[in-house]
């Protein structure tokens, strides 16, 4: 069954998987792509809907990530969220610029006032708390647009041409902090841009499943198995797909709390696959014996958990792919393409320039 689709065009921002989680869960299909994403291969998807993320940059900046203009002239309907917002305004003949005075610019936690006249905002409170994380002010609107939220420090919280789909928020949905922020998204899917909420994550499930299948064929699976969700959900779907075909290498750190190791293997006897536990406990704790400071640490653990991976691995002998389980957050915070570093994580920030590994899926 081919379902609606809604693309997530990814400024470099932080929250950008969780955007395309939001959307899920109002059960619409989703992907995230990069800026970077010929517009032929964007426009091939046939999207209902477009939203662009937020980033680190200022839109000003002739080094910051930019949009193709002809987007904009596809009909489609838009979403820009904090940098996306900015971005829609600077292409479309509004004028952004770094905030004069400290009254301009806001994060945390801001009171916000909005037009429930909008399909953005409609059915929800015409007041409530909004989460904002930007230091650049958009000093002209585009023409043709509305604004359509407002706080006590800024006037153009949110604009939209309901006319042609384009709406921005100067804020962040996404988060748990804004207030019916999930609502917003809903409304921007299904008031405009005309969702039949088709899809679950069961679909997903079964899509994935059928993916592994058809790539790896009856070629051998090596999985790094941390004992986290991400890891361990990619090696739930990766067992249900290819079952025995697959090896798991638990690298139990030690760093887990009481007994969740073990719980970690018992969980996987329900397949048939190849279980690898490397107790290395002592190893790891030895290593981060009298160090202090976090991002170190996370360096630490990070640069052993794939050497402990690659010596376990070798006993195996040859395979045609690795699985690397790690969300899409985790390696974004670790400062992946246009992101800053927020902390580096274990199965990334720490990952040696060589490993023994040449396919990944």
């Amino acid at each position: 069954m081919s379902h609606q689709t809604v693309i997530v065009l990814d400024f470099g921002g932080q929250y950008n998987q969780l955007i395309a989680r939001r959307v899920r869960e109002c059960g619409v299909y989703c992907e995230v792509k990069p800026y970077t994403t010929p517009l032929a291969d964007i426009r091939a998807m046939n999207p209902i809907g477009i939203i662009f993320t937020g980033g680190p940059n200022s839109v000003y900046d002739p080094k910051s990530p930019q949009v193709d203009p002809a987007i904009f002239t596809w009909g489609v309907p838009i979403l820009g969220i904090c940098y996306g917002c900015q971005l829609m305004a600077h292409n479309l003949g509004g004028r952004v610029t770094e905030a004069q005075d400290d009254s301009a610019r806001e994060y945390g936690k801001t009171e916000t006032y909005f037009d429930s006249a909008c399909k953005l905002f409609k059915g929800l409170p015409a007041q409530g708390i909004t989460w904002m994380s930007h230091g650049d002010y958009m000093e002209k609107v585009p023409e043709g647009f509305a604004l359509v939220a407002h706080s006590d420090a800024c006037p153009n919280v949110a604009i939209c041409d309901e006319s042609r789909g384009f709406y921005g928020v100067q804020y962040h949905p996404e988060v748990n902090h804004t207030e019916h922020g999930t609502d917003m998204i809903r409304n921007f899917l299904y008031e405009v841009c005309g969702a039949a909420g088709d899809w679950t994550m069961g679909d997903y499930k079964e899509t994935a499943i059928r993916q592994i299948r058809e790539k790896v064929g009856d070629g051998k699976v090596l999985l790094a198995l941390s004992g986290g969700v991400d890891s361990s959900v990619a090696a739930a779907l990766v067992a249900e797909a290819v079952g025995s075909q697959l090896t798991c290498v638990f690298v139990d750190h030690g760093l887990m709390r009481l007994n969740e190791g073990d719980e970690v293997e018992e969980a996987f006897k329900k397949w048939d696959i190849n279980f690898v536990r490397a107790n290395a406990e002592e190893l790891f704790l030895s290593k981060l014996s009298g160090v202090s400071e976090p991002e170190r640490k996370r360096k630490i653990i990070g640069e052993e958990f794939i050497r402990v991976f690659e010596e376990e691995a070798k006993k195996i002998g040859r395979v045609d792919y690795l699985v690397q389980g790690t969300i899409y957050p985790d390696v974004i915070e670790s400062g992946a393409g246009d992101a800053a570093v927020i902390k580096s994580h274990h199965n990334v920030g720490g990952l040696p320039d060589y490993v023994d590994f040449k396919e990944i899926i």
